[in-house]
Formats: C-alpha cells, structure tokens, sequence
C-alpha cells in the first residue's frame, strides 16, 4: 500500500535538510508505542536507524537503513527501507523529499509504501500509520517556522 503526505514549511529545503537529525526524529513519534531510539546513523546512504517500539506488554525492534540519498539544487531526499520489521510489517519503504518551494518556504513529502503479512491487514493498517505521520505536520510546521538567513 502506498500512503503520500506533504506539508508545506517556512524554512527554505536546506535549512529543513539540515534539521533532519535525532532530535527531529524523536520529537516526529506520536505517543503511542514510546519509541526508543537505539541508533541514529543519519541520512545518508548506508546510515542505519534502529527503534524499539514498546506495546507496554512486549518490545520490538525496528531497524531501517538508508539505501538512497541526494540533494540537488531543488531537493533534499533519502530512502530508508525495513531490514527488521515489527511483526505487523513485512516491507517498508520511507522516501523523505524536501522540496524547495520558493524563497524561505519548502515542502516535506513522506512518501511511503508498506506491506504487512496479509492484504486485509495493509487496510487495517493504514489509517492509522497515515494518522501517525499526519501527527508530524503541525510539528514540522512548529519546528521549521522560521526563516533561517
């Protein structure tokens, strides 16, 4: 299944680019599982990010790594795709994009693709990952409201 949201920011797309670290990843987590962030390798080809999402009753781990990255004169992007998946995934496919929009304004794209063990479930599933990542666009918009010179 395919989900795609975009927000559009205050801040031009290098600015955002240079905000993509641990800090904005842990603050993007809704509240439910708690999240611990293990390892944040970053966002370039080759870095890894390993999660350990708490059910309260069991644990599981969640490990990406960045299989594609790039920036040009208008994007920011990177990839990151499951290698360890909690158990109500089997694939997962993240593709960041930031966009420069015009002077001091850009959009964040989260381009995802998922799949989990069985059909019914990838429909059961995505309203609520697209209300976890709609959770993160007031928070996007919050963390880069403000022009950087």
């Amino acid at each position: 299944m395919k989900l795609k949201l975009k927000t559009e920011v205050k801040q031009d797309y290098l600015s955002v680019k240079n905000g993509f670290d641990a800090k904005l990843f842990l603050s993007l987590n809704p509240p439910f599982p708690p999240v611990k962030l293990k390892e944040f390798g970053g966002c370039e080809k080759g870095d890894k990010v390993h999660l350990e999402l708490n059910f309260i009753f069991f644990k599981q781990d969640w490990i990406s790594e960045i299989t594609f990255d790039r920036t040009s004169e208008s994007v920011f992007e990177f990839i990151d795709e499951g290698t360890q998946l909690p158990f109500f995934l089997k694939y997962w496919k993240h593709h960041h994009i930031v966009e420069k929009a015009q002077e001091n304004r850009s959009f964040i794209i989260d381009d995802i693709e998922f799949k989990s063990p069985f059909k019914l479930m990838d429909f059961i599933l995505y309203p609520v990952l697209w209300l976890q990542f709609a959770y993160r666009k007031p928070i996007y918009k919050k963390l880069f409201s403000t022009p950087v010179n």
